[in-house]
């Protein structure tokens, strides 16, 4: 891969360090360590690649929720971001090609009538969900009658499903079966309400940034970094996202 342009760099860096912010809120994308504690998972990994390969610091900034990476925009306190593309988020966010997808669907109690993607639709039917996730945003487009519930994040909306007897949870199907196995007495519906898209962002007035992002987000799952980065953090379950070679179009 080509070095970055100045007029990419400036804008990628401007303060002089690449700011990443970090979303704890999708488990697939980052953890933390369990004995330091310190930030791990493959967007991680390609914040350092990139700042390695601009030849600047980084500085990951840390959010408990993709909704709160998005409200961040606004006192410009990051330069890259890892969030699902969504055509709300792409008002604000210049968006590469995503990098991994993963599939959102719902987990219900072992009791409950509904065994399909397509029951929960209904009236009266309450579902929990992470505000400003992806599958919050594409539920709220999409639902006619179930009501959403939303919670501050993806792991609260878990526990207010457990706790506070709503018929569902939706969410990111790899911590929605870990919250299966560790919980007794409920489910993980089969099927997806939706394929969802993790890509590389940058605030919208940085059109060098976002060129350089999407030759590099193409370059690092070619070469298989995203694959072993994903291994890595234990994410077997995602999949790596086709070649493309363009961004997305909203």
């Amino acid at each position: 891969m080509n070095p970055a342009p100045k007029d990419a760099l400036d804008e990628l860096a401007p303060q002089g360090m690449l700011r990443a912010a970090i979303n704890f809120g999708n488990p697939v994308l980052a953890q933390r360590n369990p004995e330091s504690g310190e930030a791990c998972g493959v967007s991680v990994d390609l914040a350092r690649e990139l700042a390695k390969r601009l030849g600047v610091a980084v500085q990951l900034v840390l959010f408990e929720a993709a909704g709160k990476v998005f409200e961040a925009i606004q006192s410009n306190a990051w330069d890259i971001a890892f969030l699902a593309l969504d055509p709300l988020r792409a008002t604000q966010i210049l968006f590469t090609a995503p990098y991994v997808m993963i599939e959102g669907t719902y987990v219900v109690r072992d009791a409950s009538p509904f065994h399909a993607i397509e029951d929960f639709d209904r009236t009266g039917v309450r579902i929990a969900v992470g505000k400003g996730a992806a599958y919050d945003l594409f539920l709220t487009r999409t639902m006619k009658h179930a009501e959403l519930v939303r919670s501050d994040t993806s792991a609260g909306a878990m526990e207010m499903f457990f706790d506070g007897g709503l018929e569902a949870v939706a969410g990111v199907r790899q911590p929605l079966l870990e919250f299966a196995r560790t919980h007794e007495g409920i489910r993980v519906i089969d099927g997806k309400f939706i394929s969802i898209e993790q890509a590389m962002g940058t605030p919208k007035g940085r059109p060098a940034a976002r060129e350089f992002l999407q030759s590099f987000i193409e370059e690092v799952k070619r070469s298989g970094f995203v694959a072993s980065a994903l291994e890595r953090s234990g994410q077997r379950g995602a999949g790596i996202a086709s070649a493309r070679n363009s961004w997305p179009k909203f």
